[in-house]
């Protein structure tokens, strides 16, 4: 059995968190420090085919969702609080529905539990361009990726996952031929009649389309005791574009 990379930060009440797609538990570093000054042992996961954890040809939520229950198992954990961001958001819904036991609270960062149809095309597409023998620097990289990304934000954070593979050869962390076949699972709807009572928390970015009014009575369907809030000036990549006010609703909520 192969167990999920992280980088555990701090001591005592265990919170993991979940990042989204082509992101790492390393995305959420700075966080995790406020966190485990704040008395929590934060785990930063790397779920599959993203990271340092092991890639896969297979990807889907129940994957993921039985790769986190063989970390909590892994780590003799007992009740965790669980955070997961956009695709890790959907990671721990589906997981909390499944194993309420094993959760204290759930909180669920810009992502409702309804299907959205594959999108990142543009994001694949421009990955997929790349050809380490020919990009061997991060700014020939960069300059690839431009070609179809212009937003300088988004392609800072895919270039997070480019790492020395040989002394002369560069290469992303994420498995791109896995995450390229499997695009149409990360928009997956959990599925119908699933529930969690436990208390949960949903954030969503102001600026972001993610979580609509619409969304609002199946979020209520599928997690009756939740509570939805709006971060202000931030998009979808709210812990990141507006951290203080973020930080702030998850303390709070914890």
């Amino acid at each position: 059995m192969q167990i999920l990379h992280s980088r555990i930060v701090g001591s005592g009440k265990p919170l993991l968190i979940l990042h989204g797609y082509f992101g790492m538990g390393d995305n959420w570093k700075s966080h995790a420090n406020k966190l485990a000054e704040d008395g929590f042992e934060v785990h930063l996961i790397d779920q599959r085919n993203h990271g340092r954890s092991f890639h896969s040809d297979a990807f889907d939520y129940e994957l993921l969702v039985g790769d986190l229950y063989n970390y909590i198992q892994h780590h003799n954990l007992e009740k965790v609080d669980l955070l997961g961001h956009s695709m890790g958001g959907k990671t721990v819904m589906l997981f909390a529905t499944e194993y309420p036991e094993l959760v204290n609270k759930l909180l669920v960062a810009d992502i409702s539990p309804r299907n959205y149809p594959p999108h990142h095309h543009d994001i694949l597409a421009a990955l997929n361009s790349v050809d380490f023998s020919k990009q061997t620097s991060r700014s020939s990289i960069d300059e690839k990726l431009a070609e179809l990304i212009p937003e300088v934000g988004v392609r800072q954070f895919l270039l997070k996952n480019v790492h020395r593979k040989t002394k002369d050869e560069l290469a992303f962390r994420f498995n791109l031929q896995s995450l390229t076949e499997n695009n149409k699972e990360v928009g997956v709807a959990l599925p119908s009649f699933t529930v969690f009572d436990g208390e949960t928390l949903f954030l969503r970015g102001a600026n972001s389309g993610y979580i609509t009014t619409e969304d609002e009575p199946l979020i209520k369907a599928h997690f009756p005791n939740a509570i939805i809030k709006t971060i202000a000036n931030a998009g979808h990549w709210l812990h990141a574009e507006n951290p203080n006010d973020f930080y702030k609703e998850l303390i709070q909520f914890l």
